[in-house]
């Protein structure tokens, strides 16, 4: 058996988990309200919004029979902890570049 471990990155690859999650960026929804809003079922939703949980990418709590989520604040640093990482790399790289004498670039 393969363990999967969810990966922040890996689930907003699907374009329908990312429409969810940007509509839970503007405000938090019940599965019902978005699944109105997307071509697809809210059992499917419902699925989408799992692998966004496991992902830690969304939360939620229960109000009445219904579940309201939101997005995860810890998930979204981690995004961003992964992209300035990045950003950080590629700066160091650019600083680098401009810094090399001009005899050293041809």
């Amino acid at each position: 058996m393969t363990t999967y471990e969810a990966d922040a990155w890996a689930a907003l690859g699907d374009r329908t988990r990312r429409t969810i999650f940007t509509r839970l960026t503007r405000r938090p929804c019940a599965v019902g309200e978005l699944a109105r809003e997307l071509p697809v079922s809210r059992p499917a939703v419902s699925q989408h919004l799992k692998v966004l949980k496991d992902a830690g990418l969304v939360t939620d709590r229960p109000d009445g029979n219904r579940r309201i989520y939101r997005v995860n604040p810890d998930g979204l640093e981690a995004l961003r902890a992964d992209l300035d990482q990045f950003w950080g790399s590629a700066l160091t790289g650019f600083k680098q570049t401009v810094e090399r004498p001009e005899e050293e670039l041809r």
